[in-house]
């Protein structure tokens, strides 16, 4: 309540850029790193996000119906909430996709890459945020260690990424753009936990159709992997409810980039903890990336 209080004082006071807002994008983005790996390492990816998705949306979802049957609230907002929703699904989709036939420390860059370049740059064109010549110099420097990490830079020395990987990946990437940009505008008409319950109900939309409801012993399963699912279904939602708050408080052009420092997390708890291929050209990648994020974040207004 302390975290919500002091969130709800800084917008009140016009705050655009605090030391708040750059906790609240970095605890996102490594609680982002850590639900993908748990997901990366259970057996059925579409389960395991569906599963860890319930808890939230069910206490969130009188707030969404409160804010959604509130007077005044513009048709077009509901639409725009709908088209959310529908980019979540897909989102869902691709990255159980991702996450079944990819490594994480090469998936998960190449996914989150594709948001971090494309995000400024639309920022800017469509909402009127600005970056100095240093955050466009950051923003290269990371979208050149996202090529290098994913290997794609690298395709001659190293054994090809699959096409269906590389396409799973580049529609995640494509998704989380299609999603901030969306909710960033939502933001203007809906609190985050309701942005968050109707961000989660499009996800878990997306993942109904491929989940083997008669087969799963749910029994065994909470038994198993009750723990496990209870630590996604806190990291999960949070991650991105952490990253709604801080969007509501600082320009979307500044804050997405900040994010991605969850990449670095999720390259190293591929390579460390689940025993992925130790590369060299891995380690040298999250340093150039962790570069870029310090020049966006420190020099990019």
């Amino acid at each position: 309540m302390c975290v919500f209080n002091c969130v709800f004082i800084c917008s009140q006071k016009e705050v655009s850029w605090t030391i708040l807002p750059v906790l609240l994008v970095l605890a996102s983005g490594i609680a982002h790193a850590l639900w993908n790996l748990l997901a990366k390492r259970s057996d059925d990816k579409a389960l395991f996000l569906l599963c860890i998705f319930v808890p939230t949306t069910a206490l969130l979802l009188p707030r969404l119906f409160e804010e959604l049957t509130r007077p005044g609230v513009p048709p077009q907002s509901y639409w725009l909430l709908l088209l959310s929703s529908i980019v979540q699904g897909f989102y869902a989709f691709f990255l159980s996709k991702s996450l079944t036939h990819g490594d994480i420390s090469q998936v998960y860059p190449m996914m989150r890459g594709i948001g971090t370049m494309l995000l400024p740059l639309m920022s800017v064109l469509l909402l009127n945020e600005r970056l100095t010549a240093w955050g466009w110099a950051g923003l290269t420097l990371i979208a050149s260690g996202f090529l290098a990490m994913s290997g794609l830079a690298f395709a001659r020395r190293r054994n090809p990424i699959a096409p269906k990987i590389i396409a799973y990946t580049l529609a995640v990437g494509l998704c989380t753009m299609g999603y901030v940009l969306v909710d960033k505008v939502n933001l203007g008409q809906f609190s985050p936990p309701a942005l968050l319950a109707a961000s989660n109900i499009g996800f878990m939309a997306g993942l109904v159709p491929f989940v083997p409801f008669r087969r799963i012993r749910w029994k065994k399963l909470m038994k198993e992997h009750g723990a496990t699912l209870a630590i996604g279904s806190i990291l999960s939602p949070g991650s991105y409810l952490l990253f709604l708050f801080a969007m509501s408080l600082s320009p979307l052009t500044y804050v997405a980039p900040l994010r991605e420092i969850g990449t670095v997390f999720g390259t190293l708890f591929g390579i460390y903890l689940l025993r992925e291929p130790k590369e060299a050209v891995r380690i040298v990648s999250a340093c150039m990336i962790f570069s870029g994020i310090v020049l966006i974040g420190g020099w990019g207004m």
